[in-house]
């Protein structure tokens, strides 16, 4: 079977599509593939192509694993036809090193040394279990320098046996199948640890089937015996695996008593010694595996709900990074995120003039919008400007608490220096909580997805699946919105297909040089931004300052020309602002299928009538204005009934955590969120949901608020 074959059987997609796509994947992007490419791959999106790649990778490590493996069988002089077959035909890795085990080189054993002194045929007469070994009879035919008792004649044997048992490929096979659905958990704290270790209380004397246990409780079980609190074992019951390897081993019906009790010792032998080790430690990793994806697949939803956040664009906006003893740090950025203006202010013991500072700068700065960090002092902050409002402004102003996590990471980064090498880390920070108002993507894109609070477990999953798939996710939402290519951050640049650092760099050079630019096609006077990289970047790439109004679109340039035929037949002028409801009717009921041609089908057609029914109009939404109740600043204001706005700030696989304003988020077990049974909180919630919860459970002691919706 070939690559492409396999790819199709496991994914479930044609053997044309995928043949295609790993065409495409030769010299283009996911991101453009799959937008600017559906002729081509039937339509299929980021996921499939991403999990075609992927796949294919996964393959070709396997084939190179068995092109490895035959060389070093066939130099040990051992390869036949028969292992040739079994390796070709091998379908995953796991399959692939049980053939390989019995050749693979390792320290010597114990079944090594019996070998060597002479024991093999008498085990394999035993193992064979055609006639009865009587021990003491036989053993005295096997003594030599190194073997002078039937004690060990009988160790020698047994080893063998275990060793042959152990690597067997049908054994390994069916026992790794009963570990994989009959196993249990068990967990238990290390008792000279049970005082310190109370943050794993739950897990001291735990027990649960593995095939049942959520992702968060076994990484949690794994981050305690990390950490030396616990302990704990995977396994079926023993019992289980013994009767299986006798029933694969065990010659039922032969009169061999003497060779029978032999082989039982030999079983015990070879799953204590041998098979459990390994066994439980694949079954370890695979558990973990699956945890982890699990895991980076909560994390990774949340975080693409996160960057595709509603945005407030051309906004002048005043950011307030609050503070008690410090004061509140002050920064306006104008409609493009630009730096304008910074100071401090103490509404907590100079309340007048810190009302005539804020005056002064809303009024000479144009005020539109403010937006405060939500950290420490972030409530008192927020309420002291809502509340004299009207002393400082003489228009409404919506004020908005947006979450700082990660902020203080950003103020202090290399790039931040970069960008502000004169300001002091706390301005920085404003300026990030203002941006974040203004565009969560493009101000969030610049710090560690780690570092934003939106994960479970996500510092002890495997770092490089984390990685890889949050690249993945940063990259899918900067494309599916596009960028500003006058106003974006060079961070946000390098997301865009086919560009990456060097190219972001080598735009922004030419930007700042050049003054900006004036059009899509401008791009490809961009040093070392030639034909591909035009091809792959200019779609999600937006300038709408340019002539051309397709460029402030997402229609690609290689389809402005038939996009401009249908502007012209339909007698349409596209602007910046949203058409009038007769103009997208006409555009509905166009006929697309004269417009189709050898190069361009109906799903670019459709695409492109999509895009001019909202050209310019961000897909993200707009932010809007939200209040936390009012009489609610610590836990200690919370009484349990009370009925209180919230907004959803993480979802887990067990709950969802709601700001509800102040300094604990309380939670939403996945039990608390529907009335009819729910496997996935996000299958009712999203990230920065508004919603109204009501308290039922407060332990001020460890800080935890208990919300429901089932009111």
């Amino acid at each position: 079977m070939s690559l492409v074959e396999a790819i199709s059987l496991k994914l479930n997609i044609s053997i044309s599509q995928v043949s295609k796509v790993l065409e495409l994947l030769e010299d283009s992007t996911i991101p453009f593939i799959a937008r600017y490419r559906k002729e081509v791959t039937g339509s299929l999106d980021e996921i499939a192509i991403k999990d075609i790649k992927e796949l294919n990778e996964e393959l070709l490590k396997l084939q190179q694993r068995k092109e490895f493996v035959t060389k070093t069988i066939d130099k040990q002089g051992k390869i036949t036809p028969e292992l040739v077959s079994l390796i070709n035909d091998s379908q995953d890795i796991q399959e692939l090193e049980d053939i390989y085990l019995p050749f693979k080189k390792k320290k010597e054993t114990l079944a090594d040394k019996a070998i060597k002194y002479g024991l093999k045929p008498l085990a394999l007469k035993i193992y064979d279990q055609k006639d009865d070994v009587i021990l003491g009879n036989e053993a005295n035919h096997y003594f030599n320098d190194n073997v002078t008792s039937v004690e060990q004649v009988r160790d020698g044997v047994i080893a063998i046996i275990a060793s042959i048992i152990n690597e067997d490929k049908q054994t390994r096979e069916q026992l790794r199948e009963l570990y994989n659905n009959q196993s249990t958990i068990t967990s238990k704290v290390v008792k000279k640890k049970k005082d310190s270790a109370s943050k794993y209380k739950d897990y001291f004397d735990f027990k649960q089937s593995l095939s049942d246990i959520p992702s968060h409780r076994f990484l949690a079980i794994s981050r305690g015996r990390d950490e030396g609190f616990l302990k704990f074992k995977i396994t079926p019951l023993k019992e289980l695996i013994i009767a299986r390897i006798n029933k694969l081993h065990i010659v039922r019906d032969s009169q061999t008593p003497n060779s029978k009790e032999l082989m039982n010792l030999a079983i015990e032998d070879a799953y204590k010694r041998l098979l459990s080790k390994s066994l439980e430690q694949e079954q370890f990793k695979l558990a973990k595996l699956n945890a982890d994806t699990q895991a980076i697949k909560v994390f990774s939803k949340n975080l693409e709900q996160l960057l595709l956040s509603p945005a407030l664009k051309n906004k002048n906006i005043l950011a307030v990074d609050p503070g008690i003893r410090t004061g509140c740090k002050l920064a306006v950025i104008d409609t493009k995120g630009k730096y304008i203006h910074s100071s401090v202010i103490y509404p907590q013991r100079s309340k007048e003039p810190s009302i005539k500072e804020l005056k002064e700068i809303i009024n000479s700065h144009n005020i539109n919008a403010i937006a405060i960090g939500d950290g420490t002092a972030g409530r008192e902050t927020e309420e002291f400007i809502k509340n004299n409002l009207g002393n400082i402004s003489d228009k409404e102003i919506p004020t908005f608490l947006i979450n700082e996590d990660g902020a203080s990471i950003y103020s202090a980064s290399q790039l931040a220096q970069e960008e502000f090498p004169d300001l002091d880390l706390t301005v920085r920070g404003a300026i990030s909580i203002g941006r974040r108002l203004q565009d969560p993507m493009a101000e969030l894109i610049k710090i560690d997805a780690k570092s934003i609070g939106v994960g479970q477990y996500q510092h002890d999953v495997d770092q490089s699946l984390l990685k890889n798939e949050l690249e993945f996710v940063t990259q899918s939402c900067v494309n599916q919105v596009g960028v500003n290519l006058n106003t974006a951050s060079f961070k946000l640049l390098e997301q865009i297909s086919g560009l990456g650092p060097k190219l972001a760099h080598n735009i922004v050079e030419y930007r700042d040089k050049n003054d900006g630019f004036t059009s899509r096609e401008e791009l490809l006077k961009v040093n070392k931004l030639g034909a591909k990289a035009y091809q792959q970047s200019a779609g999600f790439l937006k300038v709408p300052e340019s002539s051309e109004s397709l460029d402030n679109t997402s229609v690609h340039p290689e389809s402005y020309k038939v996009t401009k035929q249908i502007l012209t037949d339909l007698n349409i002028k596209l602007t910046s602002s949203a058409l009038d409801n007769e103009t997208v009717a006409k555009l509905e009921s166009l006929d697309l299928n004269k417009y189709t041609n050898q190069d361009i089908g109906l799903p670019t057609l459709e695409d492109i009538i999509e895009q001019l029914k909202k050209p310019g109009i961000d897909p993200r939404g707009e932010n809007e204005e939200f209040s936390f109740a009012k009489d609610i600043s610590s836990i200690d204001d919370l009484e349990i009934g009370d009925i209180i706005p919230g907004i959803v700030s993480n979802l887990t696989s067990f709950g969802a955590f709601v700001n509800i304003g102040i300094k604990n988020d309380g939670l939403l077990h996945i039990s608390q969120i529907s009335d009819v049974f729910i496997s996935d909180p996000s299958e009712v919630l999203s990230l920065n949901d508004k919603l109204e919860v009501k308290v039922i459970e407060i332990d001020k002691g460890r800080g935890r608020i208990s919300l429901t919706l089932k009111f």
